[in-house]
């Protein structure tokens, strides 16, 4: 099977993007869910949480958590200057300062914060203040306000939505003072959480196509309940945009014939892998591991996967940078680029074992030299770099 044109797929609407079967009943919608209605509650669950952004203590930072990627993000102001464009954040965003970067002095504000900055404090930005001693060292300006959302009318609001708007100059986030300082019971928490990381921000039609993408892996996966006949609303979804090859799939690892596979280790993905809880004893190198016990954790074997890290150049929760893959694997994959066989193969950096005379090559190496695979998937990724230890004092 090459693909699913094999099937015999529906037309679908196309009224404004609408993504509908045609001729349907009801609204035209660009995201019709139930394109993935075969499946059950709980891997509908785990499509969901695909598409929410759930930065793990985020809260302490303003971050919002369990929200969908389309949401407001909050740029941190040191990553201005590689973001090219701003509107790319359909959604809105706004700009995190700490009161050590835009003030000079007390009650001294930069002048780039001012006006005539990409960046201005109750317009576009807000002041985070995270410790005791940076709000001590800066305080608000007397004439700031605590963050707030509030509608048409001026009234308060309790969530983001249509005819809300922020207000408002700084946020508290201060947590009590520990770590061998005098220890205060002092927590101050105020102003609503600002928006999700930008790394993770997907406009909700892309958002939409992603979770599409991870639907038809999970009806792929090593004896899922399902077959693609049962699917052919989203099989025609994915023929839409070309997401429906198998050879494809299969050229980036995330499928072997027709079969979903972990894009890292290449190892195929079993069902019920999706949902039960990951045991840190069965993977090499871990044996010592402890258990985690279920009902303590949400960690499961196979987790969502970014073939490219998520970061503030670029947006990459795309549907040709998602699969699933083993919670194992997406950690010692780290913030690396996941290349394929093919890819590393036609950098053309063999890699070789030599013994005495004998030299045999056993794979090839990624440009950047953090990645080596071999024909087969096997895979060698940098943990550290080289280190240069003229940097160091040592003790004689």
């Amino acid at each position: 099977m090459k693909n699913a044109q094999s099937l015999d797929l529906p037309y679908l609407c196309g009224k404004d993007g609408c993504l509908k079967v045609k001729d349907h009943l009801g609204n035209c919608s660009r995201s019709p869910t139930e394109a993935w209605s075969i499946l059950k509650p709980k891997d509908k669950d785990k499509i969901n949480k695909a598409g929410a952004a759930t930065p793990r203590g985020g809260a302490k930072n303003a971050y919002q958590n369990h929200v969908n990627r389309n949401s407001q993000v909050i740029i941190p102001f040191e990553k201005l200057p590689i973001i090219k464009d701003l509107s790319v954040y359909k959604d809105g965003y706004v700009i995190r300062v700490l009161p050590e970067q835009c003030f000079s002095g007390p009650g001294k504000l930069r002048q780039e914060f001012v006006r005539g900055g990409r960046a201005i404090i109750g317009v576009n930005a807000y002041v985070l203040y995270r410790n005791h001693e940076g709000y001590e060292k800066f305080k608000p300006l007397p004439k700031w306000k605590v963050r707030a959302l509030i509608d048409s009318n001026g009234n308060p609001a309790r969530q983001r939505g249509k005819g809300i708007r922020d207000t408002g100059h700084y946020v508290l986030r201060i947590a009590s003072k520990g770590g061998g300082q005098k220890i205060s019971k002092v927590k101050i928490l105020q102003g609503p959480p600002q928006g999700i990381f930008a790394t993770e921000y997907a406009d909700a039609d892309t958002d939409f196509l992603c979770r599409a993408v991870l639907a038809w892996q999970i009806i792929h996966t090593v004896d899922s309940p399902y077959v693609t006949g049962s699917a052919l609303h989203l099989a025609a979804i994915l023929n839409s945009i070309g997401m429906d090859d198998y050879g494809w799939y299969q050229s980036k690892g995330i499928m072997n014939k027709t079969f979903t596979t972990c894009p890292l280790c290449l190892r195929p993905i079993y069902y019920n892998e999706l949902n039960d809880i990951l045991k840190l004893g069965e993977e090499s190198g871990l044996l010592n591991a402890a258990d985690q016990v279920a009902g303590s954790t949400r960690s499961t074997i196979v987790n969502l996967f970014h073939f490219h890290p998520l970061v503030y150049e670029d947006l990459e929760h795309v549907p040709k940078n998602v699969a699933w893959g083993h919670a194992t694997c997406n950690t010692k994959l780290g913030q690396r680029v996941c290349y394929t066989v093919q890819e590393v193969e036609a950098m053309n950096n063999k890699v070789a074992v030599i013994r005495g005379e004998e030299v045999r090559s056993f794979g090839w190496m990624s440009d950047n030299e953090e990645m080596i695979r071999s024909p087969n998937g096997a895979v060698w990724i940098q943990i550290t770099k080289d280190t240069d230890f003229s940097r160091y004092q040592f003790l004689e």
